[in-house]
């Protein structure tokens, strides 16, 4: 048996009741191109083997990746033994179903990545740290609301599915965890991502600052009655469409 690695942030799912949730909830058909991110010792990877005739994985842990070929069913498997913020989805096609079980240490950045890859994915069902998927569906003025909040809220629809305890993982971690579905927007994008992740950056550097010192030397006092917003006003009180004024002004300005 591969051990857990805590530098890869490894809590192995083995509950079967939320495992079949999961499945469920990406609810993908023989016809999907669906890719697992991190399948670990194979719990997810195993259900869906027995539902697809075929199943990209991505692995960077080694001992694990070599364990996938004992799998039943790995004939079905396409197996990538890389770190999956190095992969580019663009060579698996679109429409794609991606789903995991993802390490807590790098779930924020690795969403992120897949966010880059919006219009090539259909929907997303990850395992996050409870806190992150909180934060993820705040709303505006309250505490969790912030750099999450406003990218995955304007670039896809959330859906929490189940909260999960920590007696479902082994080793049991110690934060509770969530399951989300989300779904990137078939949307015109007013502001390009870059420059969005760059103003809602800047806007909660320091979030007990106004906009004006978050702004300072960027935007001016008539820039910001231009925009019709208090300079006064910290990023947690503006809508995510306050956000996205922002950042098509800035990219005019910048």
């Amino acid at each position: 048996m591969v051990f857990a690695r805590k530098r890869f942030g490894q809590n192995f799912l083995q509950d079967a009741t939320v495992i079949d949730q999961i499945v469920q909830a990406l609810q993908a058909t023989p016809q999907d191109t669906v890719i697992e991110i991190g399948p670990g010792r194979g719990a997810l990877t195993k259900v869906l083997l027995e539902r697809l005739p075929h199943l990209v994985v991505i692995e960077i842990d080694n001992d694990l990746f070599q364990q996938l070929k004992y799998l039943p069913h790995a004939e079905r498997l396409q197996a990538i033994n890389a770190d999956v913020l190095n992969v580019d989805f663009h060579q698996f096609g679109n429409s794609l179903r991606v789903i995991g079980n993802l390490p807590y240490n790098i779930s924020t950045p690795l969403m992120f990545h897949l966010l880059q890859y919006r219009h090539l994915i259909k929907d997303m069902v990850f395992m996050l740290q409870a806190e992150v998927v909180d934060r993820m569906m705040a709303p505006p003025s309250s505490s969790e609301y912030g750099r999450l909040s406003v990218m995955f809220q304007y670039f896809c629809d959330l859906e929490k599915i189940i909260d999960v305890p920590p007696e479902c993982f082994n080793p049991v971690p110690k934060v509770m965890s969530s399951v989300i579905a989300l779904r990137p927007k078939k949307q015109e994008e007013i502001v390009a991502f870059d420059v969005l992740e760059e103003v809602v950056s800047k806007a909660f550097a320091m979030r007990r600052k106004t906009l004006a010192n978050n702004f300072k030397g960027i935007f001016s006092q008539t820039d910001w009655e231009n925009l019709g917003l208090s300079s006064q006003l910290r990023a947690q009180d503006l809508a995510i469409s306050d956000f996205v004024k922002i950042a098509a002004y800035y990219s005019k300005v910048d």
